[in-house]
């Protein structure tokens, strides 16, 4: 159970005590909240008591009289609101104007309750209160979360972009200078790993607007009946250029001729293109793609093997991550985002309430497979 510390500020002995004992045994649940709360109360006779207690400990709500001896009561609370302390105050008063209503408003008064009230007006206006401290701190640490989300994806984004940038810069100033002669054929080396370079920024770049459209919900999603089998046909067909370059041979395999889903054919295509094109670059020369398409127990079934060079159970256990690609002497000529995966990962599980899992042993090749149940 969480503990709400609760300052009582009143000048009135009766009016503290009286709050305290209502608060003693007293218990807030709601649904959506991980644990109820309970109160513990600390009782301040003026407004001076009040700010040394305020500055001395965390207080989570303060209820306020505004009428006190020496500073009053609003004055409480601008200071609170000045040094921006994390506390949800209540008016307690038996002289509330409207100007004051206003003023104690405006400084970021909760709510009020005039006195004299009754148990069950106190602890009504309690739950008021604790409900509203619970969500706007649980979506303040959303807030800081997905800020340092942001800051980290964009820290890793600028390392990733700014990588190849040095190293085509550094390629153009060996030509510019001519460091290895007037010969251009000389060259030809640093002119294909700078295209090598774009490729992959280019990639990037793409990859990301993709991860973006999908976390912010911009993609105008396109659904219709669309023949997965077809469209793995077309996805290979694209991919032998890339596959031809090492001598691979990529295989279809289904149990139907057609197989439809209702699905945004965009974002299949997406899921394709990416297992087949990483199924080509993490093979071996001379290797061979295997693409199966079946419909099993009211589920699409994608299964994508490789005979590649596979991965270790350190490496699959990170392989969905963002910005996430295995480095090793076997992979350190393979360029890649390391968005691929994380986000046919999102488009699965987010759009199809399916899932993705591989297999993998190295030197043996991997296996990705992909179960997308019927609508």
């Amino acid at each position: 159970m969480a503990t709400l510390k609760v300052l009582i500020v009143d000048d009135e002995p009766g009016i503290r005590s009286g709050i305290s004992r209502i608060l003693q045994n007293f218990t807030v649940d709601f649904p959506f909240a991980e644990e109820p709360f309970q109160y513990e109360s600390i009782e301040a006779s003026t407004g001076e008591e009040a700010l040394h207690f305020i500055d001395s400990q965390p207080i989570d709500i303060v209820l306020l009289d505004n009428k006190l001896p020496g500073i009053q009561g609003v004055e409480v609370l601008q200071y609170i609101k000045e040094k921006n302390i994390d506390t949800n105050v209540m008016m307690i008063t038996s002289y509330a104007s409207l100007d004051l209503a206003i003023k104690a408003t405006n400084n970021g008064a909760y709510n009020f309750v005039p006195k004299p009230f009754t148990p069950q007006e106190l602890k009504t206006a309690m739950e008021g209160i604790t409900k509203h401290l619970y969500l706007r701190r649980m979506t303040n640490k959303l807030n800081e979360e997905s800020r340092k989300t942001r800051f980290q994806f964009l820290s890793v984004l600028s390392h990733e972009l700014k990588s190849p940038i040095n190293a085509i810069e550094g390629y153009l100033r060996i030509m510019l200078d001519k460091q290895v002669g007037n010969n251009i054929d000389d060259y030809e080396h640093m002119i294909n790993r700078s295209l090598e370079r774009i490729r992959s920024m280019r990639t990037l770049i793409s990859d990301m607007l993709d991860l973006t459209k999908i976390e912010s919900g911009g993609k105008k999603r396109e659904i219709s009946k669309v023949d997965v089998v077809h469209l793995a046909q077309l996805c290979i067909d694209n991919m032998l250029p890339l596959a031809a370059q090492r001598n691979i041979k990529i295989y279809l395999d289904s149990n139907k001729p057609e197989i439809y889903i209702n699905a945004d054919s965009s974002e299949i295509e997406i899921v394709l293109n990416n297992l087949l094109s990483n199924a080509i670059k993490y093979n071996k020369p001379d290797g061979t793609v295997f693409c199966s398409i079946k419909e099993e127990n009211n589920k699409l079934i994608i299964e994508v093997k490789d005979t590649g060079i596979g991965m270790s159970a350190e490496d699959l256990s990170k392989l969905f991550q963002e910005f996430v690609r295995i480095r090793n002497e076997k992979t350190k000529g393979i360029s890649g985002s390391g968005l691929g995966l994380s986000i046919i990962k999102k488009i699965i599980n987010e759009y199809y309430n399916g899932h993705i899992t591989v297999s993998s042993e190295v030197d043996k090749g991997s296996t990705f497979t992909v179960e997308i149940p019927f609508n």
